[in-house]
Order: structure tokens, then C-alpha cells, then sequence
């Protein structure tokens, strides 16, 4: 892990409606503080950046806006559930992104280490299992 002050894999985003950034540190209270401390994320971006080597277990909404996803490194396949059928979009090269619209459940698939930096409409986020 890098010796910074700032590390987005140690560390959210928090960007508010008035385009003020927040740092919060990930942690096991995080989304706790995130829906006390910014009413629930209304009209509040998040960016933070994961790292993962298999299938997401769940698929996630997001109703309050588009979700930016961008490959930093590895593979991965996004699948969105659109009213005409499943849709994949497969990332592969780094710096490649997936707009996913608001409203449409999605979800991840890969078996390589994989990094990706998300910026999501944190307000009224769901989640179900895949």
C-alpha cells in the first residue's frame, strides 16, 4: 500500500452536491456513517476503487444516477439486466469504462485479480444476491 496521506484503495471519496470532497476511511462502520453523516447519500457521489479475483455475489441498482466504472487492471465482464435481456460488456484493456444507466441491476464476473475505480450515485443504492 502506498505512503500517502490519500490512498483510494484505502480511502472513499465522498463528493456532495456542492462539489465538496470528503475523505472517509473504509471501514466496517462506513456505510453506517455514510447514510448518518450525508442523509443517506441523497445527491452525493462516491469514489473508491476495489480489487477482486472472482464473481461479485450479489448485483447492485443504482436509482439516482449513472454509475462510472473504469478498468485499472485484470479483466471483467459486467453484466446489466436490461428489459430486453442480459447485456455484457466486457473490460479488457486498462482505462476502459462502463457507463451503467440509472435504474438497471448489474453485476460483475471475472476469475483474474481485477481493480477497478467506481464512481457511484450513492443514494438509495440496493443490493440482491446474484
Amino acid at each position: 500500500m502506498a505512503d500517502s496521506k490519500y490512498f483510494i484503495e484505502r480511502d472513499f471519496v465522498v463528493l456532495s452536491p456542492d462539489k465538496t470532497a470528503t475523505i472517509e476511511r473504509f471501514d466496517s462502520t462506513l456505510y453506517a456513517r455514510l447514510d448518518k453523516d450525508y442523509n443517506g447519500c441523497k445527491g452525493h457521489e462516491l469514489i473508491s476503487c476495489y480489487e477482486f479475483s472472482q464473481d461479485w455475489p450479489t448485483w447492485e441498482i443504482h436509482p439516482h444516477g449513472d454509475e462510472i466504472v473504469i478498468l485499472l487492471s485484470g479483466k471483467v465482464r459486467f453484466v446489466l439486466q436490461l428489459e430486453e435481456g442480459d447485456k455484457s460488456i466486457e473490460l479488457v484493456q486498462p482505462g476502459s469504462y462502463v457507463i451503467v444507466p440509472r435504474n438497471i441491476w448489474h453485476t460483475a464476473k471475472t476469475g483474474v485479480k481485477t481493480k477497478m475505480l467506481f464512481i457511484t450515485p450513492g443514494e438509495g443504492t440496493r443490493n440482491k444476491d446474484a
